[in-house]
């Protein structure tokens, strides 16, 4: 096997990673960082690979929800009260991470040569999805044939539809999503516990975090190219194209059973991992030093 085929494969496997953790809240891109230093696949400090591969995976997110997204459109065209408010929430949702990520993006990628930051963020984040999923609201599933009565100390009934979500909300939603620019906290972990936290139900909180990933990746994805893309060489760029492909095809697989898993479950076996994963890194760094 030539050095060349070695690292498109490399980019295959980083690839299929990507899809399968994006929307999960565990991290992506630690997932992304760890595993490409472990099987040796050097993307260049600009970390152009890393960001633009995610966009494969909102693409299949456009792809799954392409009908919904087509009504969002048009109902906002012809401007339909819910559509309106869904898409007022998507943007205001959307402007924190891009004030701050435009003004703080250099600083941001430095971090990602830090790999104890994975420690913290990692750990942390599983120990706040815990804390989140303890709430008297979120022991419920909303087809639970169970008494619709609230739980003791339940700050009430969480928002159950997309349409429903107000804008402090959504405003909650986008200033969690600002926290995941730290590496290894999960830009989905984000904006799901923290929509949980501002009172969405758990479904519709993930829902409404794949729909914000759409402007939000792809802002990311044509910013990094724009700044670095001349200077990708032609191996790379292959790299980015397999990548982003595997991205896509993972994701489409990630996303459908993600939906059907959360009908019925927590996020508590997510957390439990992240916790696992952070003690992990913690080893293997102390074992390296």
């Amino acid at each position: 096997m030539t050095e060349s085929t070695w690292f498109l494969l490399k980019a295959l496997i980083l690839g299929l990673v990507e899809g399968f953790t994006e929307f999960i809240p565990v991290s992506s891109t630690a997932h992304l960082l760890l595993i490409g230093q472990w099987i040796g696949f050097d993307s260049g400090d600009a970390k152009v690979f890393e960001v633009v591969i995610q966009f494969g995976s909102i693409l299949a997110v456009v792809w799954i929800f392409r009908h919904r997204l087509w009504q969002l459109i048009w109902g906002t065209y012809r401007r339909e009260r819910t559509e309106v408010a869904f898409t007022r929430n998507l943007i205001i949702a959307f402007l924190p991470a891009a004030v701050i990520g435009s003004l703080a993006i250099q600083y941001i990628k430095m971090l990602f040569h830090h790999p104890a930051i994975f420690v913290v963020t990692l750990i942390l984040g599983g120990l706040i999805m815990l804390w989140v999923e303890r709430k008297p609201q979120f022991s419920k599933f909303p087809d639970s044939a169970s008494s619709p009565e609230q739980p003791k100390g339940s700050a009430g009934p969480p928002t159950q539809a997309l349409e429903d979500i107000s804008w402090k909300q959504a405003l909650a939603v986008g200033c969690a999503q600002c926290i995941a620019m730290i590496p290894g906290t999960s830009r989905s972990g984000a904006t799901i516990i923290g929509g949980m936290m501002a009172g969405i139900e758990r479904k519709t909180a993930t829902e409404f975090s794949f729909f914000l990933a759409i402007p939000t990746m792809l802002a990311a994805t044509v910013y990094d190219l724009y700044r670095h893309g001349s200077a990708l060489s032609g191996e790379q760029t292959s790299a980015i194209v397999v990548g982003f492909v595997a991205a896509f095809f993972s994701a489409l697989v990630l996303v459908k059973a993600l939906l059907r898993f959360i009908a019925r479950h927590t996020y508590r076996p997510f957390a439990w991992y992240r916790i696992a994963l952070g003690i992990v890194v913690l080893i293997w760094l102390s074992l390296g030093s």
